[in-house]
């Protein structure tokens, strides 16, 4: 089979203004990047807003391998078969960083035949929202140590400077750095670091933002630092976010792409799912809901740490009411979660997928918990036995679950019809009932105990001083009422990343507490989650290339 970037390449592509006609956008309402890439207006927006909604589906998953399982490759192949039965789908994404393009996973506009094009501009630069939100990001950075070094007016505590610098890249050499070295003309010397730019506060924002007025006011609301009296110190306060939001004059419009079968998709926004909210923006969403009569949309990881997320802050944020959850499984993951390791996990071993098998119960049991008709989407790897697809499917039928096997990586849409079909009837047949799962009048830890006993099946949660003193000082400054974004790996439903399947007899740790008041959520650490990854020892781009005739290798 072709490479993703060969099958990329020779994509047939329609000029933008035809899949943005499809949906019945003008020309006006586009501001165009090329002849594959736009931007969609506030006039459209402001046009469509009264429009009905169309169905909201949530594309989830398992926990995964490292490799990733085919969440976006899902997502993308499912949009596709859709519009191949006639329907009127539009999928809504979010976009790739360059961190793990040239690193470890690769991109994240999906795989085989069911990707989004054009793939290398969307995994590389695309239209520079991931370079404006680290220019703006980054010029909140400089204004705290200009104000400190022009006089400190603030009374900023440079020992509680919480606002980092970021880069859109893996680093880890800027995880931990000293800047204001080289004498008095270059500032006050300080402990310092950079997180990748999908982890800033800044992403979460923009993604919740629901116009520009209200970027605004959130990016005015992030709290950078604490003075002397131990006060917060803000955006607003350093008179920074009228700056910041013009940087993000144009990263605030969601980008208009399409499939390799030219199904339109909205991609916008890119925070990390194990220590942001993991989903596109909510300006993205709402505005696919209002130009499609059905909406495939996803959330990051499994659905432990993306769905939950969406379910618990995005949907309440933004007011939004999905209609059906689709679980991808593989029966690699679930080889890995039985304990074969990644290097093993494309060899038949059905007694190791029989051992996985609880993982994939404990999701669908989940997604019933907020109300939601699931239906489980059997993602198909060229190494699959039918004697391991049975016994997932085997497993459905045990739980209750309608499924269908997936095969969109090699066959496009027309391998991800069974799977739409299933999707049509449980949309006709079975009512959402979405709640989320705690009340937002619960004390923080109330909060963080429910997500942990009734998501990952833990016995309690232990808080570590640390994080119970930040938690009574978010407290105190009259933050209460928010959701909680937990931070924990995505390998584990528990925050140990070597506890795979379902655990048990096991309890959460929170190591720290940090507000994003900008965002809008309260995010507790748990385990080692990593802000600023590091390239593996032989990272992706050391196989990726341009000849001279402008022909790429290696990109996937």
């Amino acid at each position: 089979m072709l490479t993703d970037i060969e099958i990329a390449s020779q994509a047939k592509m329609k000029p933008i203004e035809q899949v943005a006609a499809g949906l019945g956008i003008s020309a006006d309402e586009l501001e165009l990047y090329g002849k594959y890439k736009a931007k969609l207006t506030d006039e459209l927006i402001e046009r469509t807003k009264s429009n009905p909604n169309g169905k909201l589906i949530l594309t989830t998953a398992i926990n995964p391998t490292p490799a990733g399982e085919g969440k976006t490759t899902t997502s993308v192949g499912l949009g596709q078969a859709l519009c191949r039965l006639g329907k009127k789908a539009v999928v809504a994404l979010r976009e790739p960083s360059l961190g793990p393009v040239m690193g470890v996973k690769g991109g994240a506009a999906g795989g085989g035949y069911a990707q989004v094009v054009p793939m290398e501009d969307i995994n590389l630069h695309f239209t520079g929202d991931m370079h404006a939100i680290t220019a703006a990001h980054n010029l909140l950075s400089a204004m705290i140590d200009n104000h400190i070094h022009q006089g400190n007016a603030l009374g900023i505590d440079v020992r509680r400077i919480e606002w980092k610098r970021v880069l859109d890249m893996n680093d880890r050499a800027l995880r931990e750095v000293i800047v204001g070295l080289g004498g008095k003309a270059n500032g006050f010397p300080r402990q310092d670091g950079f997180m990748i730019t999908v982890a800033s506060e800044i992403m979460a924002v923009l993604c919740l933002s629901v116009d520009r007025n209200d970027l605004k006011e959130r990016l005015g609301r992030i709290i950078v630092a604490y003075n002397y009296q131990g006060e917060p110190v803000t955006a607003a306060d350093l008179k920074s976010e009228g700056a910041m939001t013009l940087l993000l004059k144009d990263a605030i419009k969601p980008n208009l792409v399409q499939t390799l079968e030219n199904t339109p998709c909205i991609m916008h926004g890119g925070p990390f799912a194990n220590i942001a909210h993991g989903c596109n923006s909510v300006i993205a969403t709402r505005l696919a809901l209002k130009l499609g009569d059905y909406v495939v949309t996803e959330a990051g990881f499994g659905a432990d740490l993306g769905a939950e997320k969406f379910l618990d802050i995005k949907c309440r944020a933004a007011g939004l009411k999905p209609d059906l959850a689709v679980l991808v499984a593989t029966c690699r993951a679930l080889k890995y979660n039985g304990g074969v390791p990644k290097a093993g996990v494309n060899e038949p071993n059905v007694e190791a997928l029989r051992r996985g098998l609880p993982n994939l119960e404990k999701h669908i049991e989940n997604l019933r918990k907020f109300g939601l008709p699931c239906v489980v989407a059997i993602n198909r790897f060229p190494t699959d036995t039918d004697e391991e697809l049975a016994v997932i499917e085997e497993c459905c039928k045990k739980n209750g679950a309608e499924f269908a096997l997936s095969d969109v990586f090699a066959r496009g849409g027309e391998g991800g019809e069974e799977l739409a079909r299933k999707v049509l009837t449980m949309l006709e047949t079975t009512e959402s009932h979405y709640a989320p799962i705690y009340s937002l009048d619960a004390s923080y830890t109330e909060k963080v105990e429910t997500v942990a006993r009734e998501i990952y099946g833990a016995d309690g949660v232990d808080f570590l001083p640390a994080a119970k003193k930040a938690l009574d000082s978010i407290e105190a400054m009259g933050l209460t009422g928010l959701p909680v974004c937990m931070a924990k790996t995505q390998y584990s439903l528990s925050d140990n990343p070597s506890l795979l399947c379902r655990p048990k007899n096991f309890r959460i740790t929170v190591r720290e507490a940090r507000i994003s008041a900008g965002a809008g959520f309260v995010v507790l650490l748990t385990g080692d989650v990593m802000v600023m990854p590091g390239l593996p020892k032989s990272p992706a781009a050391e196989r990726i290339d341009i000849d001279e005739k402008g022909v790429i290798t290696g990109l996937f």
